[in-house]
């Protein structure tokens, strides 16, 4: 048994290392020596558990959609049927937090997955797993309004993931340079109106 474990807490000391780097320094910045030093290993040990560079850069991107689903499988939408008002509108706000960067470890997650999203774009390698972490991400959305009975709960779970991408691309970037409060205050914004508009109909 311990044999089996040793190897297992070294590969994902390995990813561990590779998150940081990707965190600290974005996808080009990740090389397989790089990733040996932070990780205290040898280069060698590296290639062992990892193919090369790609390889790593998945599953360090695994490790942020692992680090995410975890925190999203704390709101189950059975938990959120019958809640209306306020109770709906704080319920759906916390869920959809989970994946934004509105603190230090849930930043590094989502700048991890902005990462691998853009270079889905052009690296096909990466497309399949970049597809299903925004269907996930989306279907979980859709069973919690689902849940919270909103009309076409698709159609709003399509426009809360796309609300989710754009918050977190000008969180983490400067293209919108928001700070935590003003994300918390659009989103807060959005939801409440996602929620009120759609029992209206």
């Amino acid at each position: 048994m311990p044999a089996r474990i040793e190897p297992e807490l070294r590969r994902q000391q390995v990813v561990e290392a590779a998150f940081r780097l990707v965190v600290a320094e974005g996808i080009d910045g990740c090389s397989l020596r790089k990733v040996a030093t932070e990780s205290g290993l040898n280069i060698g040990s590296v290639r062992h558990y990892f193919d090369g560079h790609e390889d790593l850069l998945a599953a360090a991107a695994k490790e942020a959609g692992d680090r995410m689903g975890r925190r999203l499988a704390a709101h189950s939408a059975e938990n959120l049927r019958g809640l209306n008002g306020d109770q709906a509108l704080d319920a759906l706000q916390a869920l959809v937090e989970e994946v934004l960067p509105v603190d230090a470890q849930r930043r590094d997650a989502a700048i991890v997955v902005v990462e691998l999203v853009m270079a889905s774009r052009t690296r096909p390698v990466f497309r399949t797993m970049s597809q299903r972490m925004g269907a996930d991400l989306t279907e979980v959305v859709r069973e919690v309004l689902e849940a919270l009975e909103v009309p076409d709960p698709e159609m709003g779970a399509a426009q809360v993931a796309a609300m989710i991408g754009g918050l977190t691309i000008d969180a983490v970037t400067p293209h919108g340079g928001l700070s935590i409060e003003r994300l918390r205050e659009i989103l807060r914004a959005h939801l409440r109106m996602l929620l009120t508009a759609e029992r209206r109909r």
